[in-house]
């Protein structure tokens, strides 16, 4: 049977939830109602009010109590019901979760998951739409993970729950229903830090990552039927740490890239992608690395704005012959 994303994510809390007795889930509307999406949805019935925990609305309580259950040994998974108010715990997240191994010698761990439903092409305007996981991919101590498949959403998920240390776990909403596949029955978890070749290609390269990813596959297939040219897609499933070999292997591979993401074109991790690249497979680029991704704005409430503001795919296949006639 075909599970949505959306059903994936809840399949991962349900079944770890029931492997450990120290995972709980926290967050605003988390319990009765089963979340703002539903992702949370069955668990109230089925682990009870101790372990499936109502806040107010508050991201820095959520957090700050997150990082002090990790502390004494809980494994908490805390719910930011949009993504966009992470920044309300930010303080939380960067300062206190990800310098706590450090700041103990290695000897305190912080197993905290935050997830984060992010992205925008759902009409949320400026407070439900951003993609902010460029603030946390340069600060050690943290883990970063955006999910583009059911498989991955569940895989990934289970992965950070069982890690030692705080991972920030963004889910695109745009997937959560849009995106669906069968799973396999049984056990299984997808590792963080590892990227995942989803086309193989010959002319070019596109390394990209959760809501972009099935925008530059479709992008990919026009190019391939309409073109003859064959794309290599590489997504990064990961965010920090990145997979550099990966990364590296497929620009040696083309000599050409672009890099698609759906958060800013300022200051997103395509640029770190693109410096990555031009520092260690210089010598073997036919064309200067390309990034492609949101203009430097707020996210508009009007749908004719937010489809100029966003990547899509019209905008990735011009991006694409652009950068194969160069």
């Amino acid at each position: 049977m075909e599970v949505t994303y959306l059903a994936a994510i809840n399949q991962a809390l349900h079944e770890e939830m029931r492997r450990d007795e120290n995972v709980f889930v926290m967050g605003e509307d988390v319990a009765e109602l089963g979340g703002a999406f539903k992702v949370t949805e069955g668990l109230l019935e089925a682990f009870g009010e101790d372990r499936v925990i109502d806040t107010p609305i508050s991201e820095a309580l959520i957090v700050g109590a997150g990082v002090g259950a990790a502390v004494l040994g809980m494994r908490p998974v805390v719910e930011m019901q949009f993504s966009d108010f992470i920044s309300c715990a930010f303080d939380q997240i960067v300062n206190s979760a990800a310098t706590l191994r450090y700041r103990h010698g290695g000897r305190a761990a912080c197993p905290l998951v935050i997830r984060a439903p992010s992205g925008a092409g759902i009409h949320g305007a400026l407070f439900h739409s951003q993609n902010p996981e460029a603030w946390f991919t340069r600060v050690p101590g943290l883990k970063v993970v955006a999910p583009a498949t059911a498989y991955d959403a569940k895989g990934l998920l289970k992965a950070a729950i069982r890690d030692n240390n705080p991972v920030v776990y963004f889910e695109h909403k745009r997937l959560y229903r849009s995106v669906r596949e069968d799973l396999p029955e049984g056990e299984f978890v997808v590792p963080i830090g590892v990227a995942e070749l989803r086309q193989e290609g010959r002319d070019l390269s596109v390394i990209t990552y959760g809501g972009t990813v099935h925008q530059v596959l479709d992008a990919a297939r026009i190019l391939d039927k309409e073109d003859k040219v064959s794309v290599e897609v590489l997504d990064l499933r990961t965010l920090l740490p990145l997979d550099r070999e990966a990364i590296l292997a497929t620009a040696r591979k083309t000599g050409k890239v672009l890099v698609v993401h759906e958060d800013r074109l300022t200051g997103g991790i395509g640029g770190e992608i693109a410096a990555l690249i031009a520092e260690h497979a210089f010598d073997a680029l036919d064309a200067p690395v390309r990034r492609l991704a949101a203009l430097d704005t707020h996210t508009a409430f009007s749908p004719p704005l937010e489809e100029y503001i966003l990547p899509n795919t019209n905008k990735i296949v011009e991006a694409l012959r652009s950068l194969a006639a160069y």
